[in-house]
This record gives C-alpha cells, sequence and structure tokens, in this order.
C-alpha cells in the first residue's frame, strides 16, 4: 500500500511539472523543454524498477494530453517516452551514471517524437535532429544531475 501511494505522489508530481514547464518555453523553438518531469521518472527508474518508471510515465503522458496539450501530442508523447524509458533501463544496466542515463533518455526521447512526425506528417524531419541531439544533451545533463541528488538524497531518507 505504501509504494502504491508513492507512485501515485510520484504520477501527480510528473503531471503538475509537465503542466508547470509548458508555461515557460526555452530557447523559443517549438516543443523544447527542460523536461521536469524526466527528474520523476529517472527517480522512478532507479527507486523503485523499469515497470514502475514505465507506468508513471505513460500515466503522466496520458493525463497531461488530456489536461493541456490535446490527444493528437499522445502519439508523440508516448513514442518519446517508451522510446526513452527502455534506452535509460537498458543503459542503466550498463553502470553508466544517472546522467549519462538522463542524457540517453533525453536523446531518444527526440528520436522517437522525431520518427512519429515523419510517420503522422508525412514529412522528413532528420534535418531537425542534430539541433534537438544536442539541446538533449543540454537539458540531459540539468535534470540528470537534479536527478542525481533527489536520488542520493531519498536512499539517505527513505
Amino acid at each position: 500500500m505504501k509504494k502504491l501511494i508513492r507512485l501515485s505522489s510520484l504520477i501527480a508530481l510528473a503531471i503538475v511539472l509537465s503542466i508547470f514547464e509548458s508555461f515557460f518555453p526555452i530557447f523559443n523553438i517549438p516543443g523544447v523543454k527542460l523536461g521536469l518531469a524526466n527528474i520523476v521518472i529517472i527517480t522512478t527508474l532507479y527507486i523503485y524498477g523499469f515497470k514502475d518508471a514505465l507506468f508513471v510515465s505513460l500515466i503522466r503522458v496520458l493525463f497531461v494530453s488530456i489536461l493541456k496539450a490535446g490527444l493528437f501530442s499522445l502519439y508523440f508523447s508516448i513514442a518519446g517516452s517508451i522510446l526513452s524509458i527502455i534506452s535509460m533501463y537498458i543503459f542503466k544496466k550498463t553502470k553508466l551514471s544517472i546522467i549519462g542515463v538522463s542524457i540517453i533518455g533525453s536523446i531518444f526521447h527526440i528520436i522517437g517524437q522525431i520518427l512519429v512526425a515523419i510517420l503522422l506528417l508525412n514529412t522528413n524531419l532528420l534535418y531537425y535532429l542534430p539541433y534537438m541531439i544536442l539541446i538533449s544533451i543540454i537539458t540531459g545533463i540539468i535534470i540528470g544531475y537534479i536527478s542525481k541528488e533527489n536520488i542520493k538524497y531519498l536512499k539517505n531518507n527513505m
């Protein structure tokens, strides 16, 4: 029961962070966000594991799409989230640092979104990928550092 309450709280926090950051675009590039909710996802991955992180991420994406972004954006977010979680899980097993795992997750999230955009919008956005990967590395470092400190704090105080 305690785990269910904690996961529910993590989902709520991830939803709030996603909606909050949508009001503050960074780099003035459409679709670019810092990814504050990924702090919650990475923390869940390291404390509870893959299945729980996937669950928290998918529920967050579903609720944010319903509440704020619109159901069309659900396709982009689901693809990015699933690819991100799977890649982070794989690279976490290689003993890559939390910051490295965050960078990988950020890169694969944008790859998933661009692939869906190419499929749904029937347009070639691959030229956009190098710029987005560079931004993903920067945001991945920031989110990774915050996640690392958050995980360290939680492991010492749980």
